[in-house]
């Protein structure tokens, strides 16, 4: 762990890839190597940012043009780019860096693509331990982009500082298909592809979607004017500026007001539910766990034990074992 600690504090990204690398892995024994080195890393913080969208929308586009802007102001920048898996075979097709040629090319910057493993919430299992490692790594701003919007595209904005929703210009059909849930917890969105034929459909879908978020409950978060709608062109580069400094001011003002420490502190109770979960429900992927239950299922399937019954006994019979 000290060979690869210090130079993934140095920065260098081929230490950092191997760490993510580590934290991803389902070794037992890579798994404590991980928790040891996440343990060990120093207090930095950067500025995350969510980054979820319609398919096709181009967010790998907009991530390019936004993180090229930001590099180009001595700020150094990381993308988690998570990609969807296949339910059947488990594979995924991790091609953003060849969609972000320009971006993974330059020194100020860092790609990661990184498989969601079927994982519901639009991000990978591990997406937040590798959130930490490019803090530790010195980038100082870090966007997460998940697979897709979705009624379960969510878990993002338990670890970022700035959710961003990203849409595409369009009529009434467009705001009807985004869910009400990751409306209201996305702090901008910002209508992709403002250029051209479209600027005018861009600027008509940022009156719909500012009228929709001026009906949504006020949050304690958020300062007069936020959440907003705003144009923006990866293409032209148009209203890119615009949307860092609103990004900026909200950040600043949530740190002056303790907003930010306050949402850190509850993301971070959220991920401590989330891993005790996923080690409880690791549990019954024991082999002897796992034949109790086809036994137990084929009796409800049998229809001679109740499902409720056969899975109070499974959790009897762990709390016994576990004594």
């Amino acid at each position: 762990m000290d060979d690869l600690l210090q130079p993934l504090i140095d920065g260098d990204r081929r230490a950092l890839s191997r760490a993510i690398t580590l934290v991803e892995s389902t070794r037992d024994d890579h798994r404590r190597a991980a928790q040891d080195l996440i343990a060990r890393l120093p207090d930095r913080q950067a500025l995350r940012i969510g980054l979820s969208g319609t398919p096709g929308v181009g967010k790998s586009t907009f991530i390019e043009a936004f993180g090229t802007n930001l590099t180009r102001q001595d700020l150094r920048v990381a993308v988690l780019a998570v990609n969807p898996s296949s339910a059947r075979s488990g594979g995924s097709i991790l091609g953003d860096k060849t969609r972000m040629e320009t971006l993974a090319r330059n020194p100020n910057a860092f790609i990661r693509p990184s498989p969601s493993n079927t994982q519901l919430g639009g991000v990978a299992r591990r997406t937040r331990e590798a959130v930490r490692l490019c803090e530790a790594a010195g980038y100082d701003i870090i966007v997460i982009e998940t697979v897709g919007v979705g009624q379960s595209e969510t878990l993002v904005a338990d670890m970022s500082d700035l959710f961003i929703l990203l849409l595409a210009p369009a009529g009434g059909d467009e705001l009807q298909g985004v869910k009400r849930g990751i409306m209201e917890m996305a702090d901008m969105v910002l209508v992709n592809k403002a250029d051209g034929d479209l600027l005018s459909p861009a600027r008509r879908t940022v009156a719909d979607y500012a009228g929709a978020l001026r009906l949504l409950r006020k949050r304690p978060q958020d300062p007069e004017g936020f959440p907003k709608a705003m144009p923006v062109s990866a293409t032209t580069g148009l209203g890119l500026p615009e949307a860092w400094d609103q990004m900026q001011q909200l950040a600043d003002w949530r740190r002056q007001h303790g907003h930010h420490d306050r949402i850190r502190a509850e993301q971070a109770r959220h991920w401590f539910r989330a891993e005790l979960q996923a080690g409880l429900m690791a549990r019954l992927d024991r082999p002897q766990v796992k034949t109790r239950i086809a036994d137990l299922g084929q009796q409800v399937a049998q229809g001679q034990l109740p499902p409720a019954l056969a899975a109070q006994q499974i959790l009897d019979w762990l709390d016994g074992s576990s004594q």
